[in-house]
Order: C-alpha cells, then structure tokens, then sequence
C-alpha cells in the first residue's frame, strides 16, 4: 500500500472524502491547501447521468463565466477583409486566412482559441486534423462559427469557456484562479452549472447532476452538495 505523502495526510485530516459540502465552504478548503509556488487555478467538475455513447446526450456547450477565469486567452480569427478588421478591433491576437494555415501547418500553435467566418471553414477544414483533436476547431454550436466574429472575440476574452462531455459523463472546466474570493468562484460556479442545465438532453432519464466536486490544480478535490444551487 502507497504511503501517504505529508501534504496527503494534512488533507485527510481536514477533508472528509464522504461528505458533501457547502458550496463556499469547499471552495475555502481548496483556497485552504492549495500551496504551489505558482498561481493555481480552481476547476470543477461535474458528473453528469447521461450516456455519452449516444449522440444524443452529448452535451456540448460554451459559458460565460461574470468573473471570467483569471486567465488571458490567445484567440485566432480565420476571416478576410472587413472581418479581419473586425475581430482585430475588437481584442483578438491574430487574423487572417491562408497565412495562418500555413503557419500552423508548420508547427506553430500560439492560440488558444479559434474562431471563423462560415466562409472560411473550408481553408480551416485544411489543418482539421491539428485543430480537432486539440479541441481548437471553430464549431457552429458553440459559437466559433460566426460573422459577428467581434462580439465572440470580445466574449471569449471577458471569460468565456467551452466544455464537452467526456467518455465518463463528467464535464470539467476552470472557474477561475485560488486568488479570487470565494464570492467570486462560487458566482463562476453557479453560471456554469445554469448552463449545464440549460443543455439537459431530452432523452437523459433520471438524476441529471449527479456529483460536483472542485479541487486546486496541485490540491485534493472536495465535493459540492448539490442542493447548494439555485
């Protein structure tokens, strides 16, 4: 049996693995232990009562998150002419169109996000195989795939966050840095489980949010009554 480390301990000492706690209650515990030499962020992660085998309980969405995550985010615009213009004005850190294939054909990906004009996804379409695993392809459904590329550069940058489910049924994002107060992570918090909500597939049968836990980066995780959400 794998010793326990002396932080691991500390942690079990203070964190009950079994109980579900307050919502801010648990986040001052991840503010509690978290102890890294570098700026941890605070994640959360939902289990959700869905099957992700089936196409249609995929959920697959983007939130906005009122304290964004503490983070800059690089964003890439696939657009021409007055687009381009656009979404340089508005805040994003490149644009263009077959230069930027080219580039990331060659290796470069400085970006973190990638947004397109619907006439641009077929030069897009050419570096697919970069982007997609990546989760970096411009997507219709989440908003990346649009002409008012000005607005959704402005969104992503004020904090916006995409999220899919994964094999498990468990959907995981970053709401924000351990720096930010509890009132602030626990408004993050809660947008991002409205928008959860909001994308229920139909055929999802029984409890939906069937667990909730947030952890620091290098921290242990704690779990989240449900209840404590409006």
């Amino acid at each position: 049996m794998a010793k326990l480390s002396k932080k691991a301990k500390e942690w079990s000492k203070k964190i009950d693995s079994t109980k579900r706690y307050e919502l801010t209650e648990a986040i001052k515990l991840v503010q509690e232990f978290s102890s890294a030499k570098f700026e941890e962020r605070v994640d959360v992660s939902f289990r959700l009562g869905i099957d992700p085998r089936k196409s249609d309980q995929m959920v697959r969405g983007s939130c906005s998150l009122p304290n964004g995550t503490g983070k800059e985010v690089r964003v890439l615009v696939f657009a021409r002419g007055e687009k381009e213009k656009e979404a340089l004005e508005a805040g994003a850190d490149f644009a263009g169109s077959d230069e930027l294939v080219a580039k990331i054909q060659s290796g470069w990906l400085e970006f973190d996000r990638v947004v397109a004009t619907p006439d641009m996804m077929a030069v897009v379409g050419r570096i697919g195989r970069v982007l997609g695993p990546r989760g970096l392809m411009p997507n219709p459904k989440v908003g990346t795939v649009t002409q008012n590329v000005g607005e959704i550069v402005k969104t992503i940058k004020q904090g916006q966050v995409q999220f899919r489910t994964d094999k498990g049924a468990n959907v995981q994002t970053t709401v924000g840095l351990v720096s930010f107060s509890s009132e602030k992570l626990a408004e993050n918090i809660q947008s991002f489980y409205e928008s959860l909500v909001k994308l229920k597939p139909a055929t999802a049968k029984g409890i939906y949010i069937k667990n909730i836990s947030i952890s620091s980066t290098m921290g242990p995780g704690v779990k989240i009554d449900i209840s404590n959400f409006k």
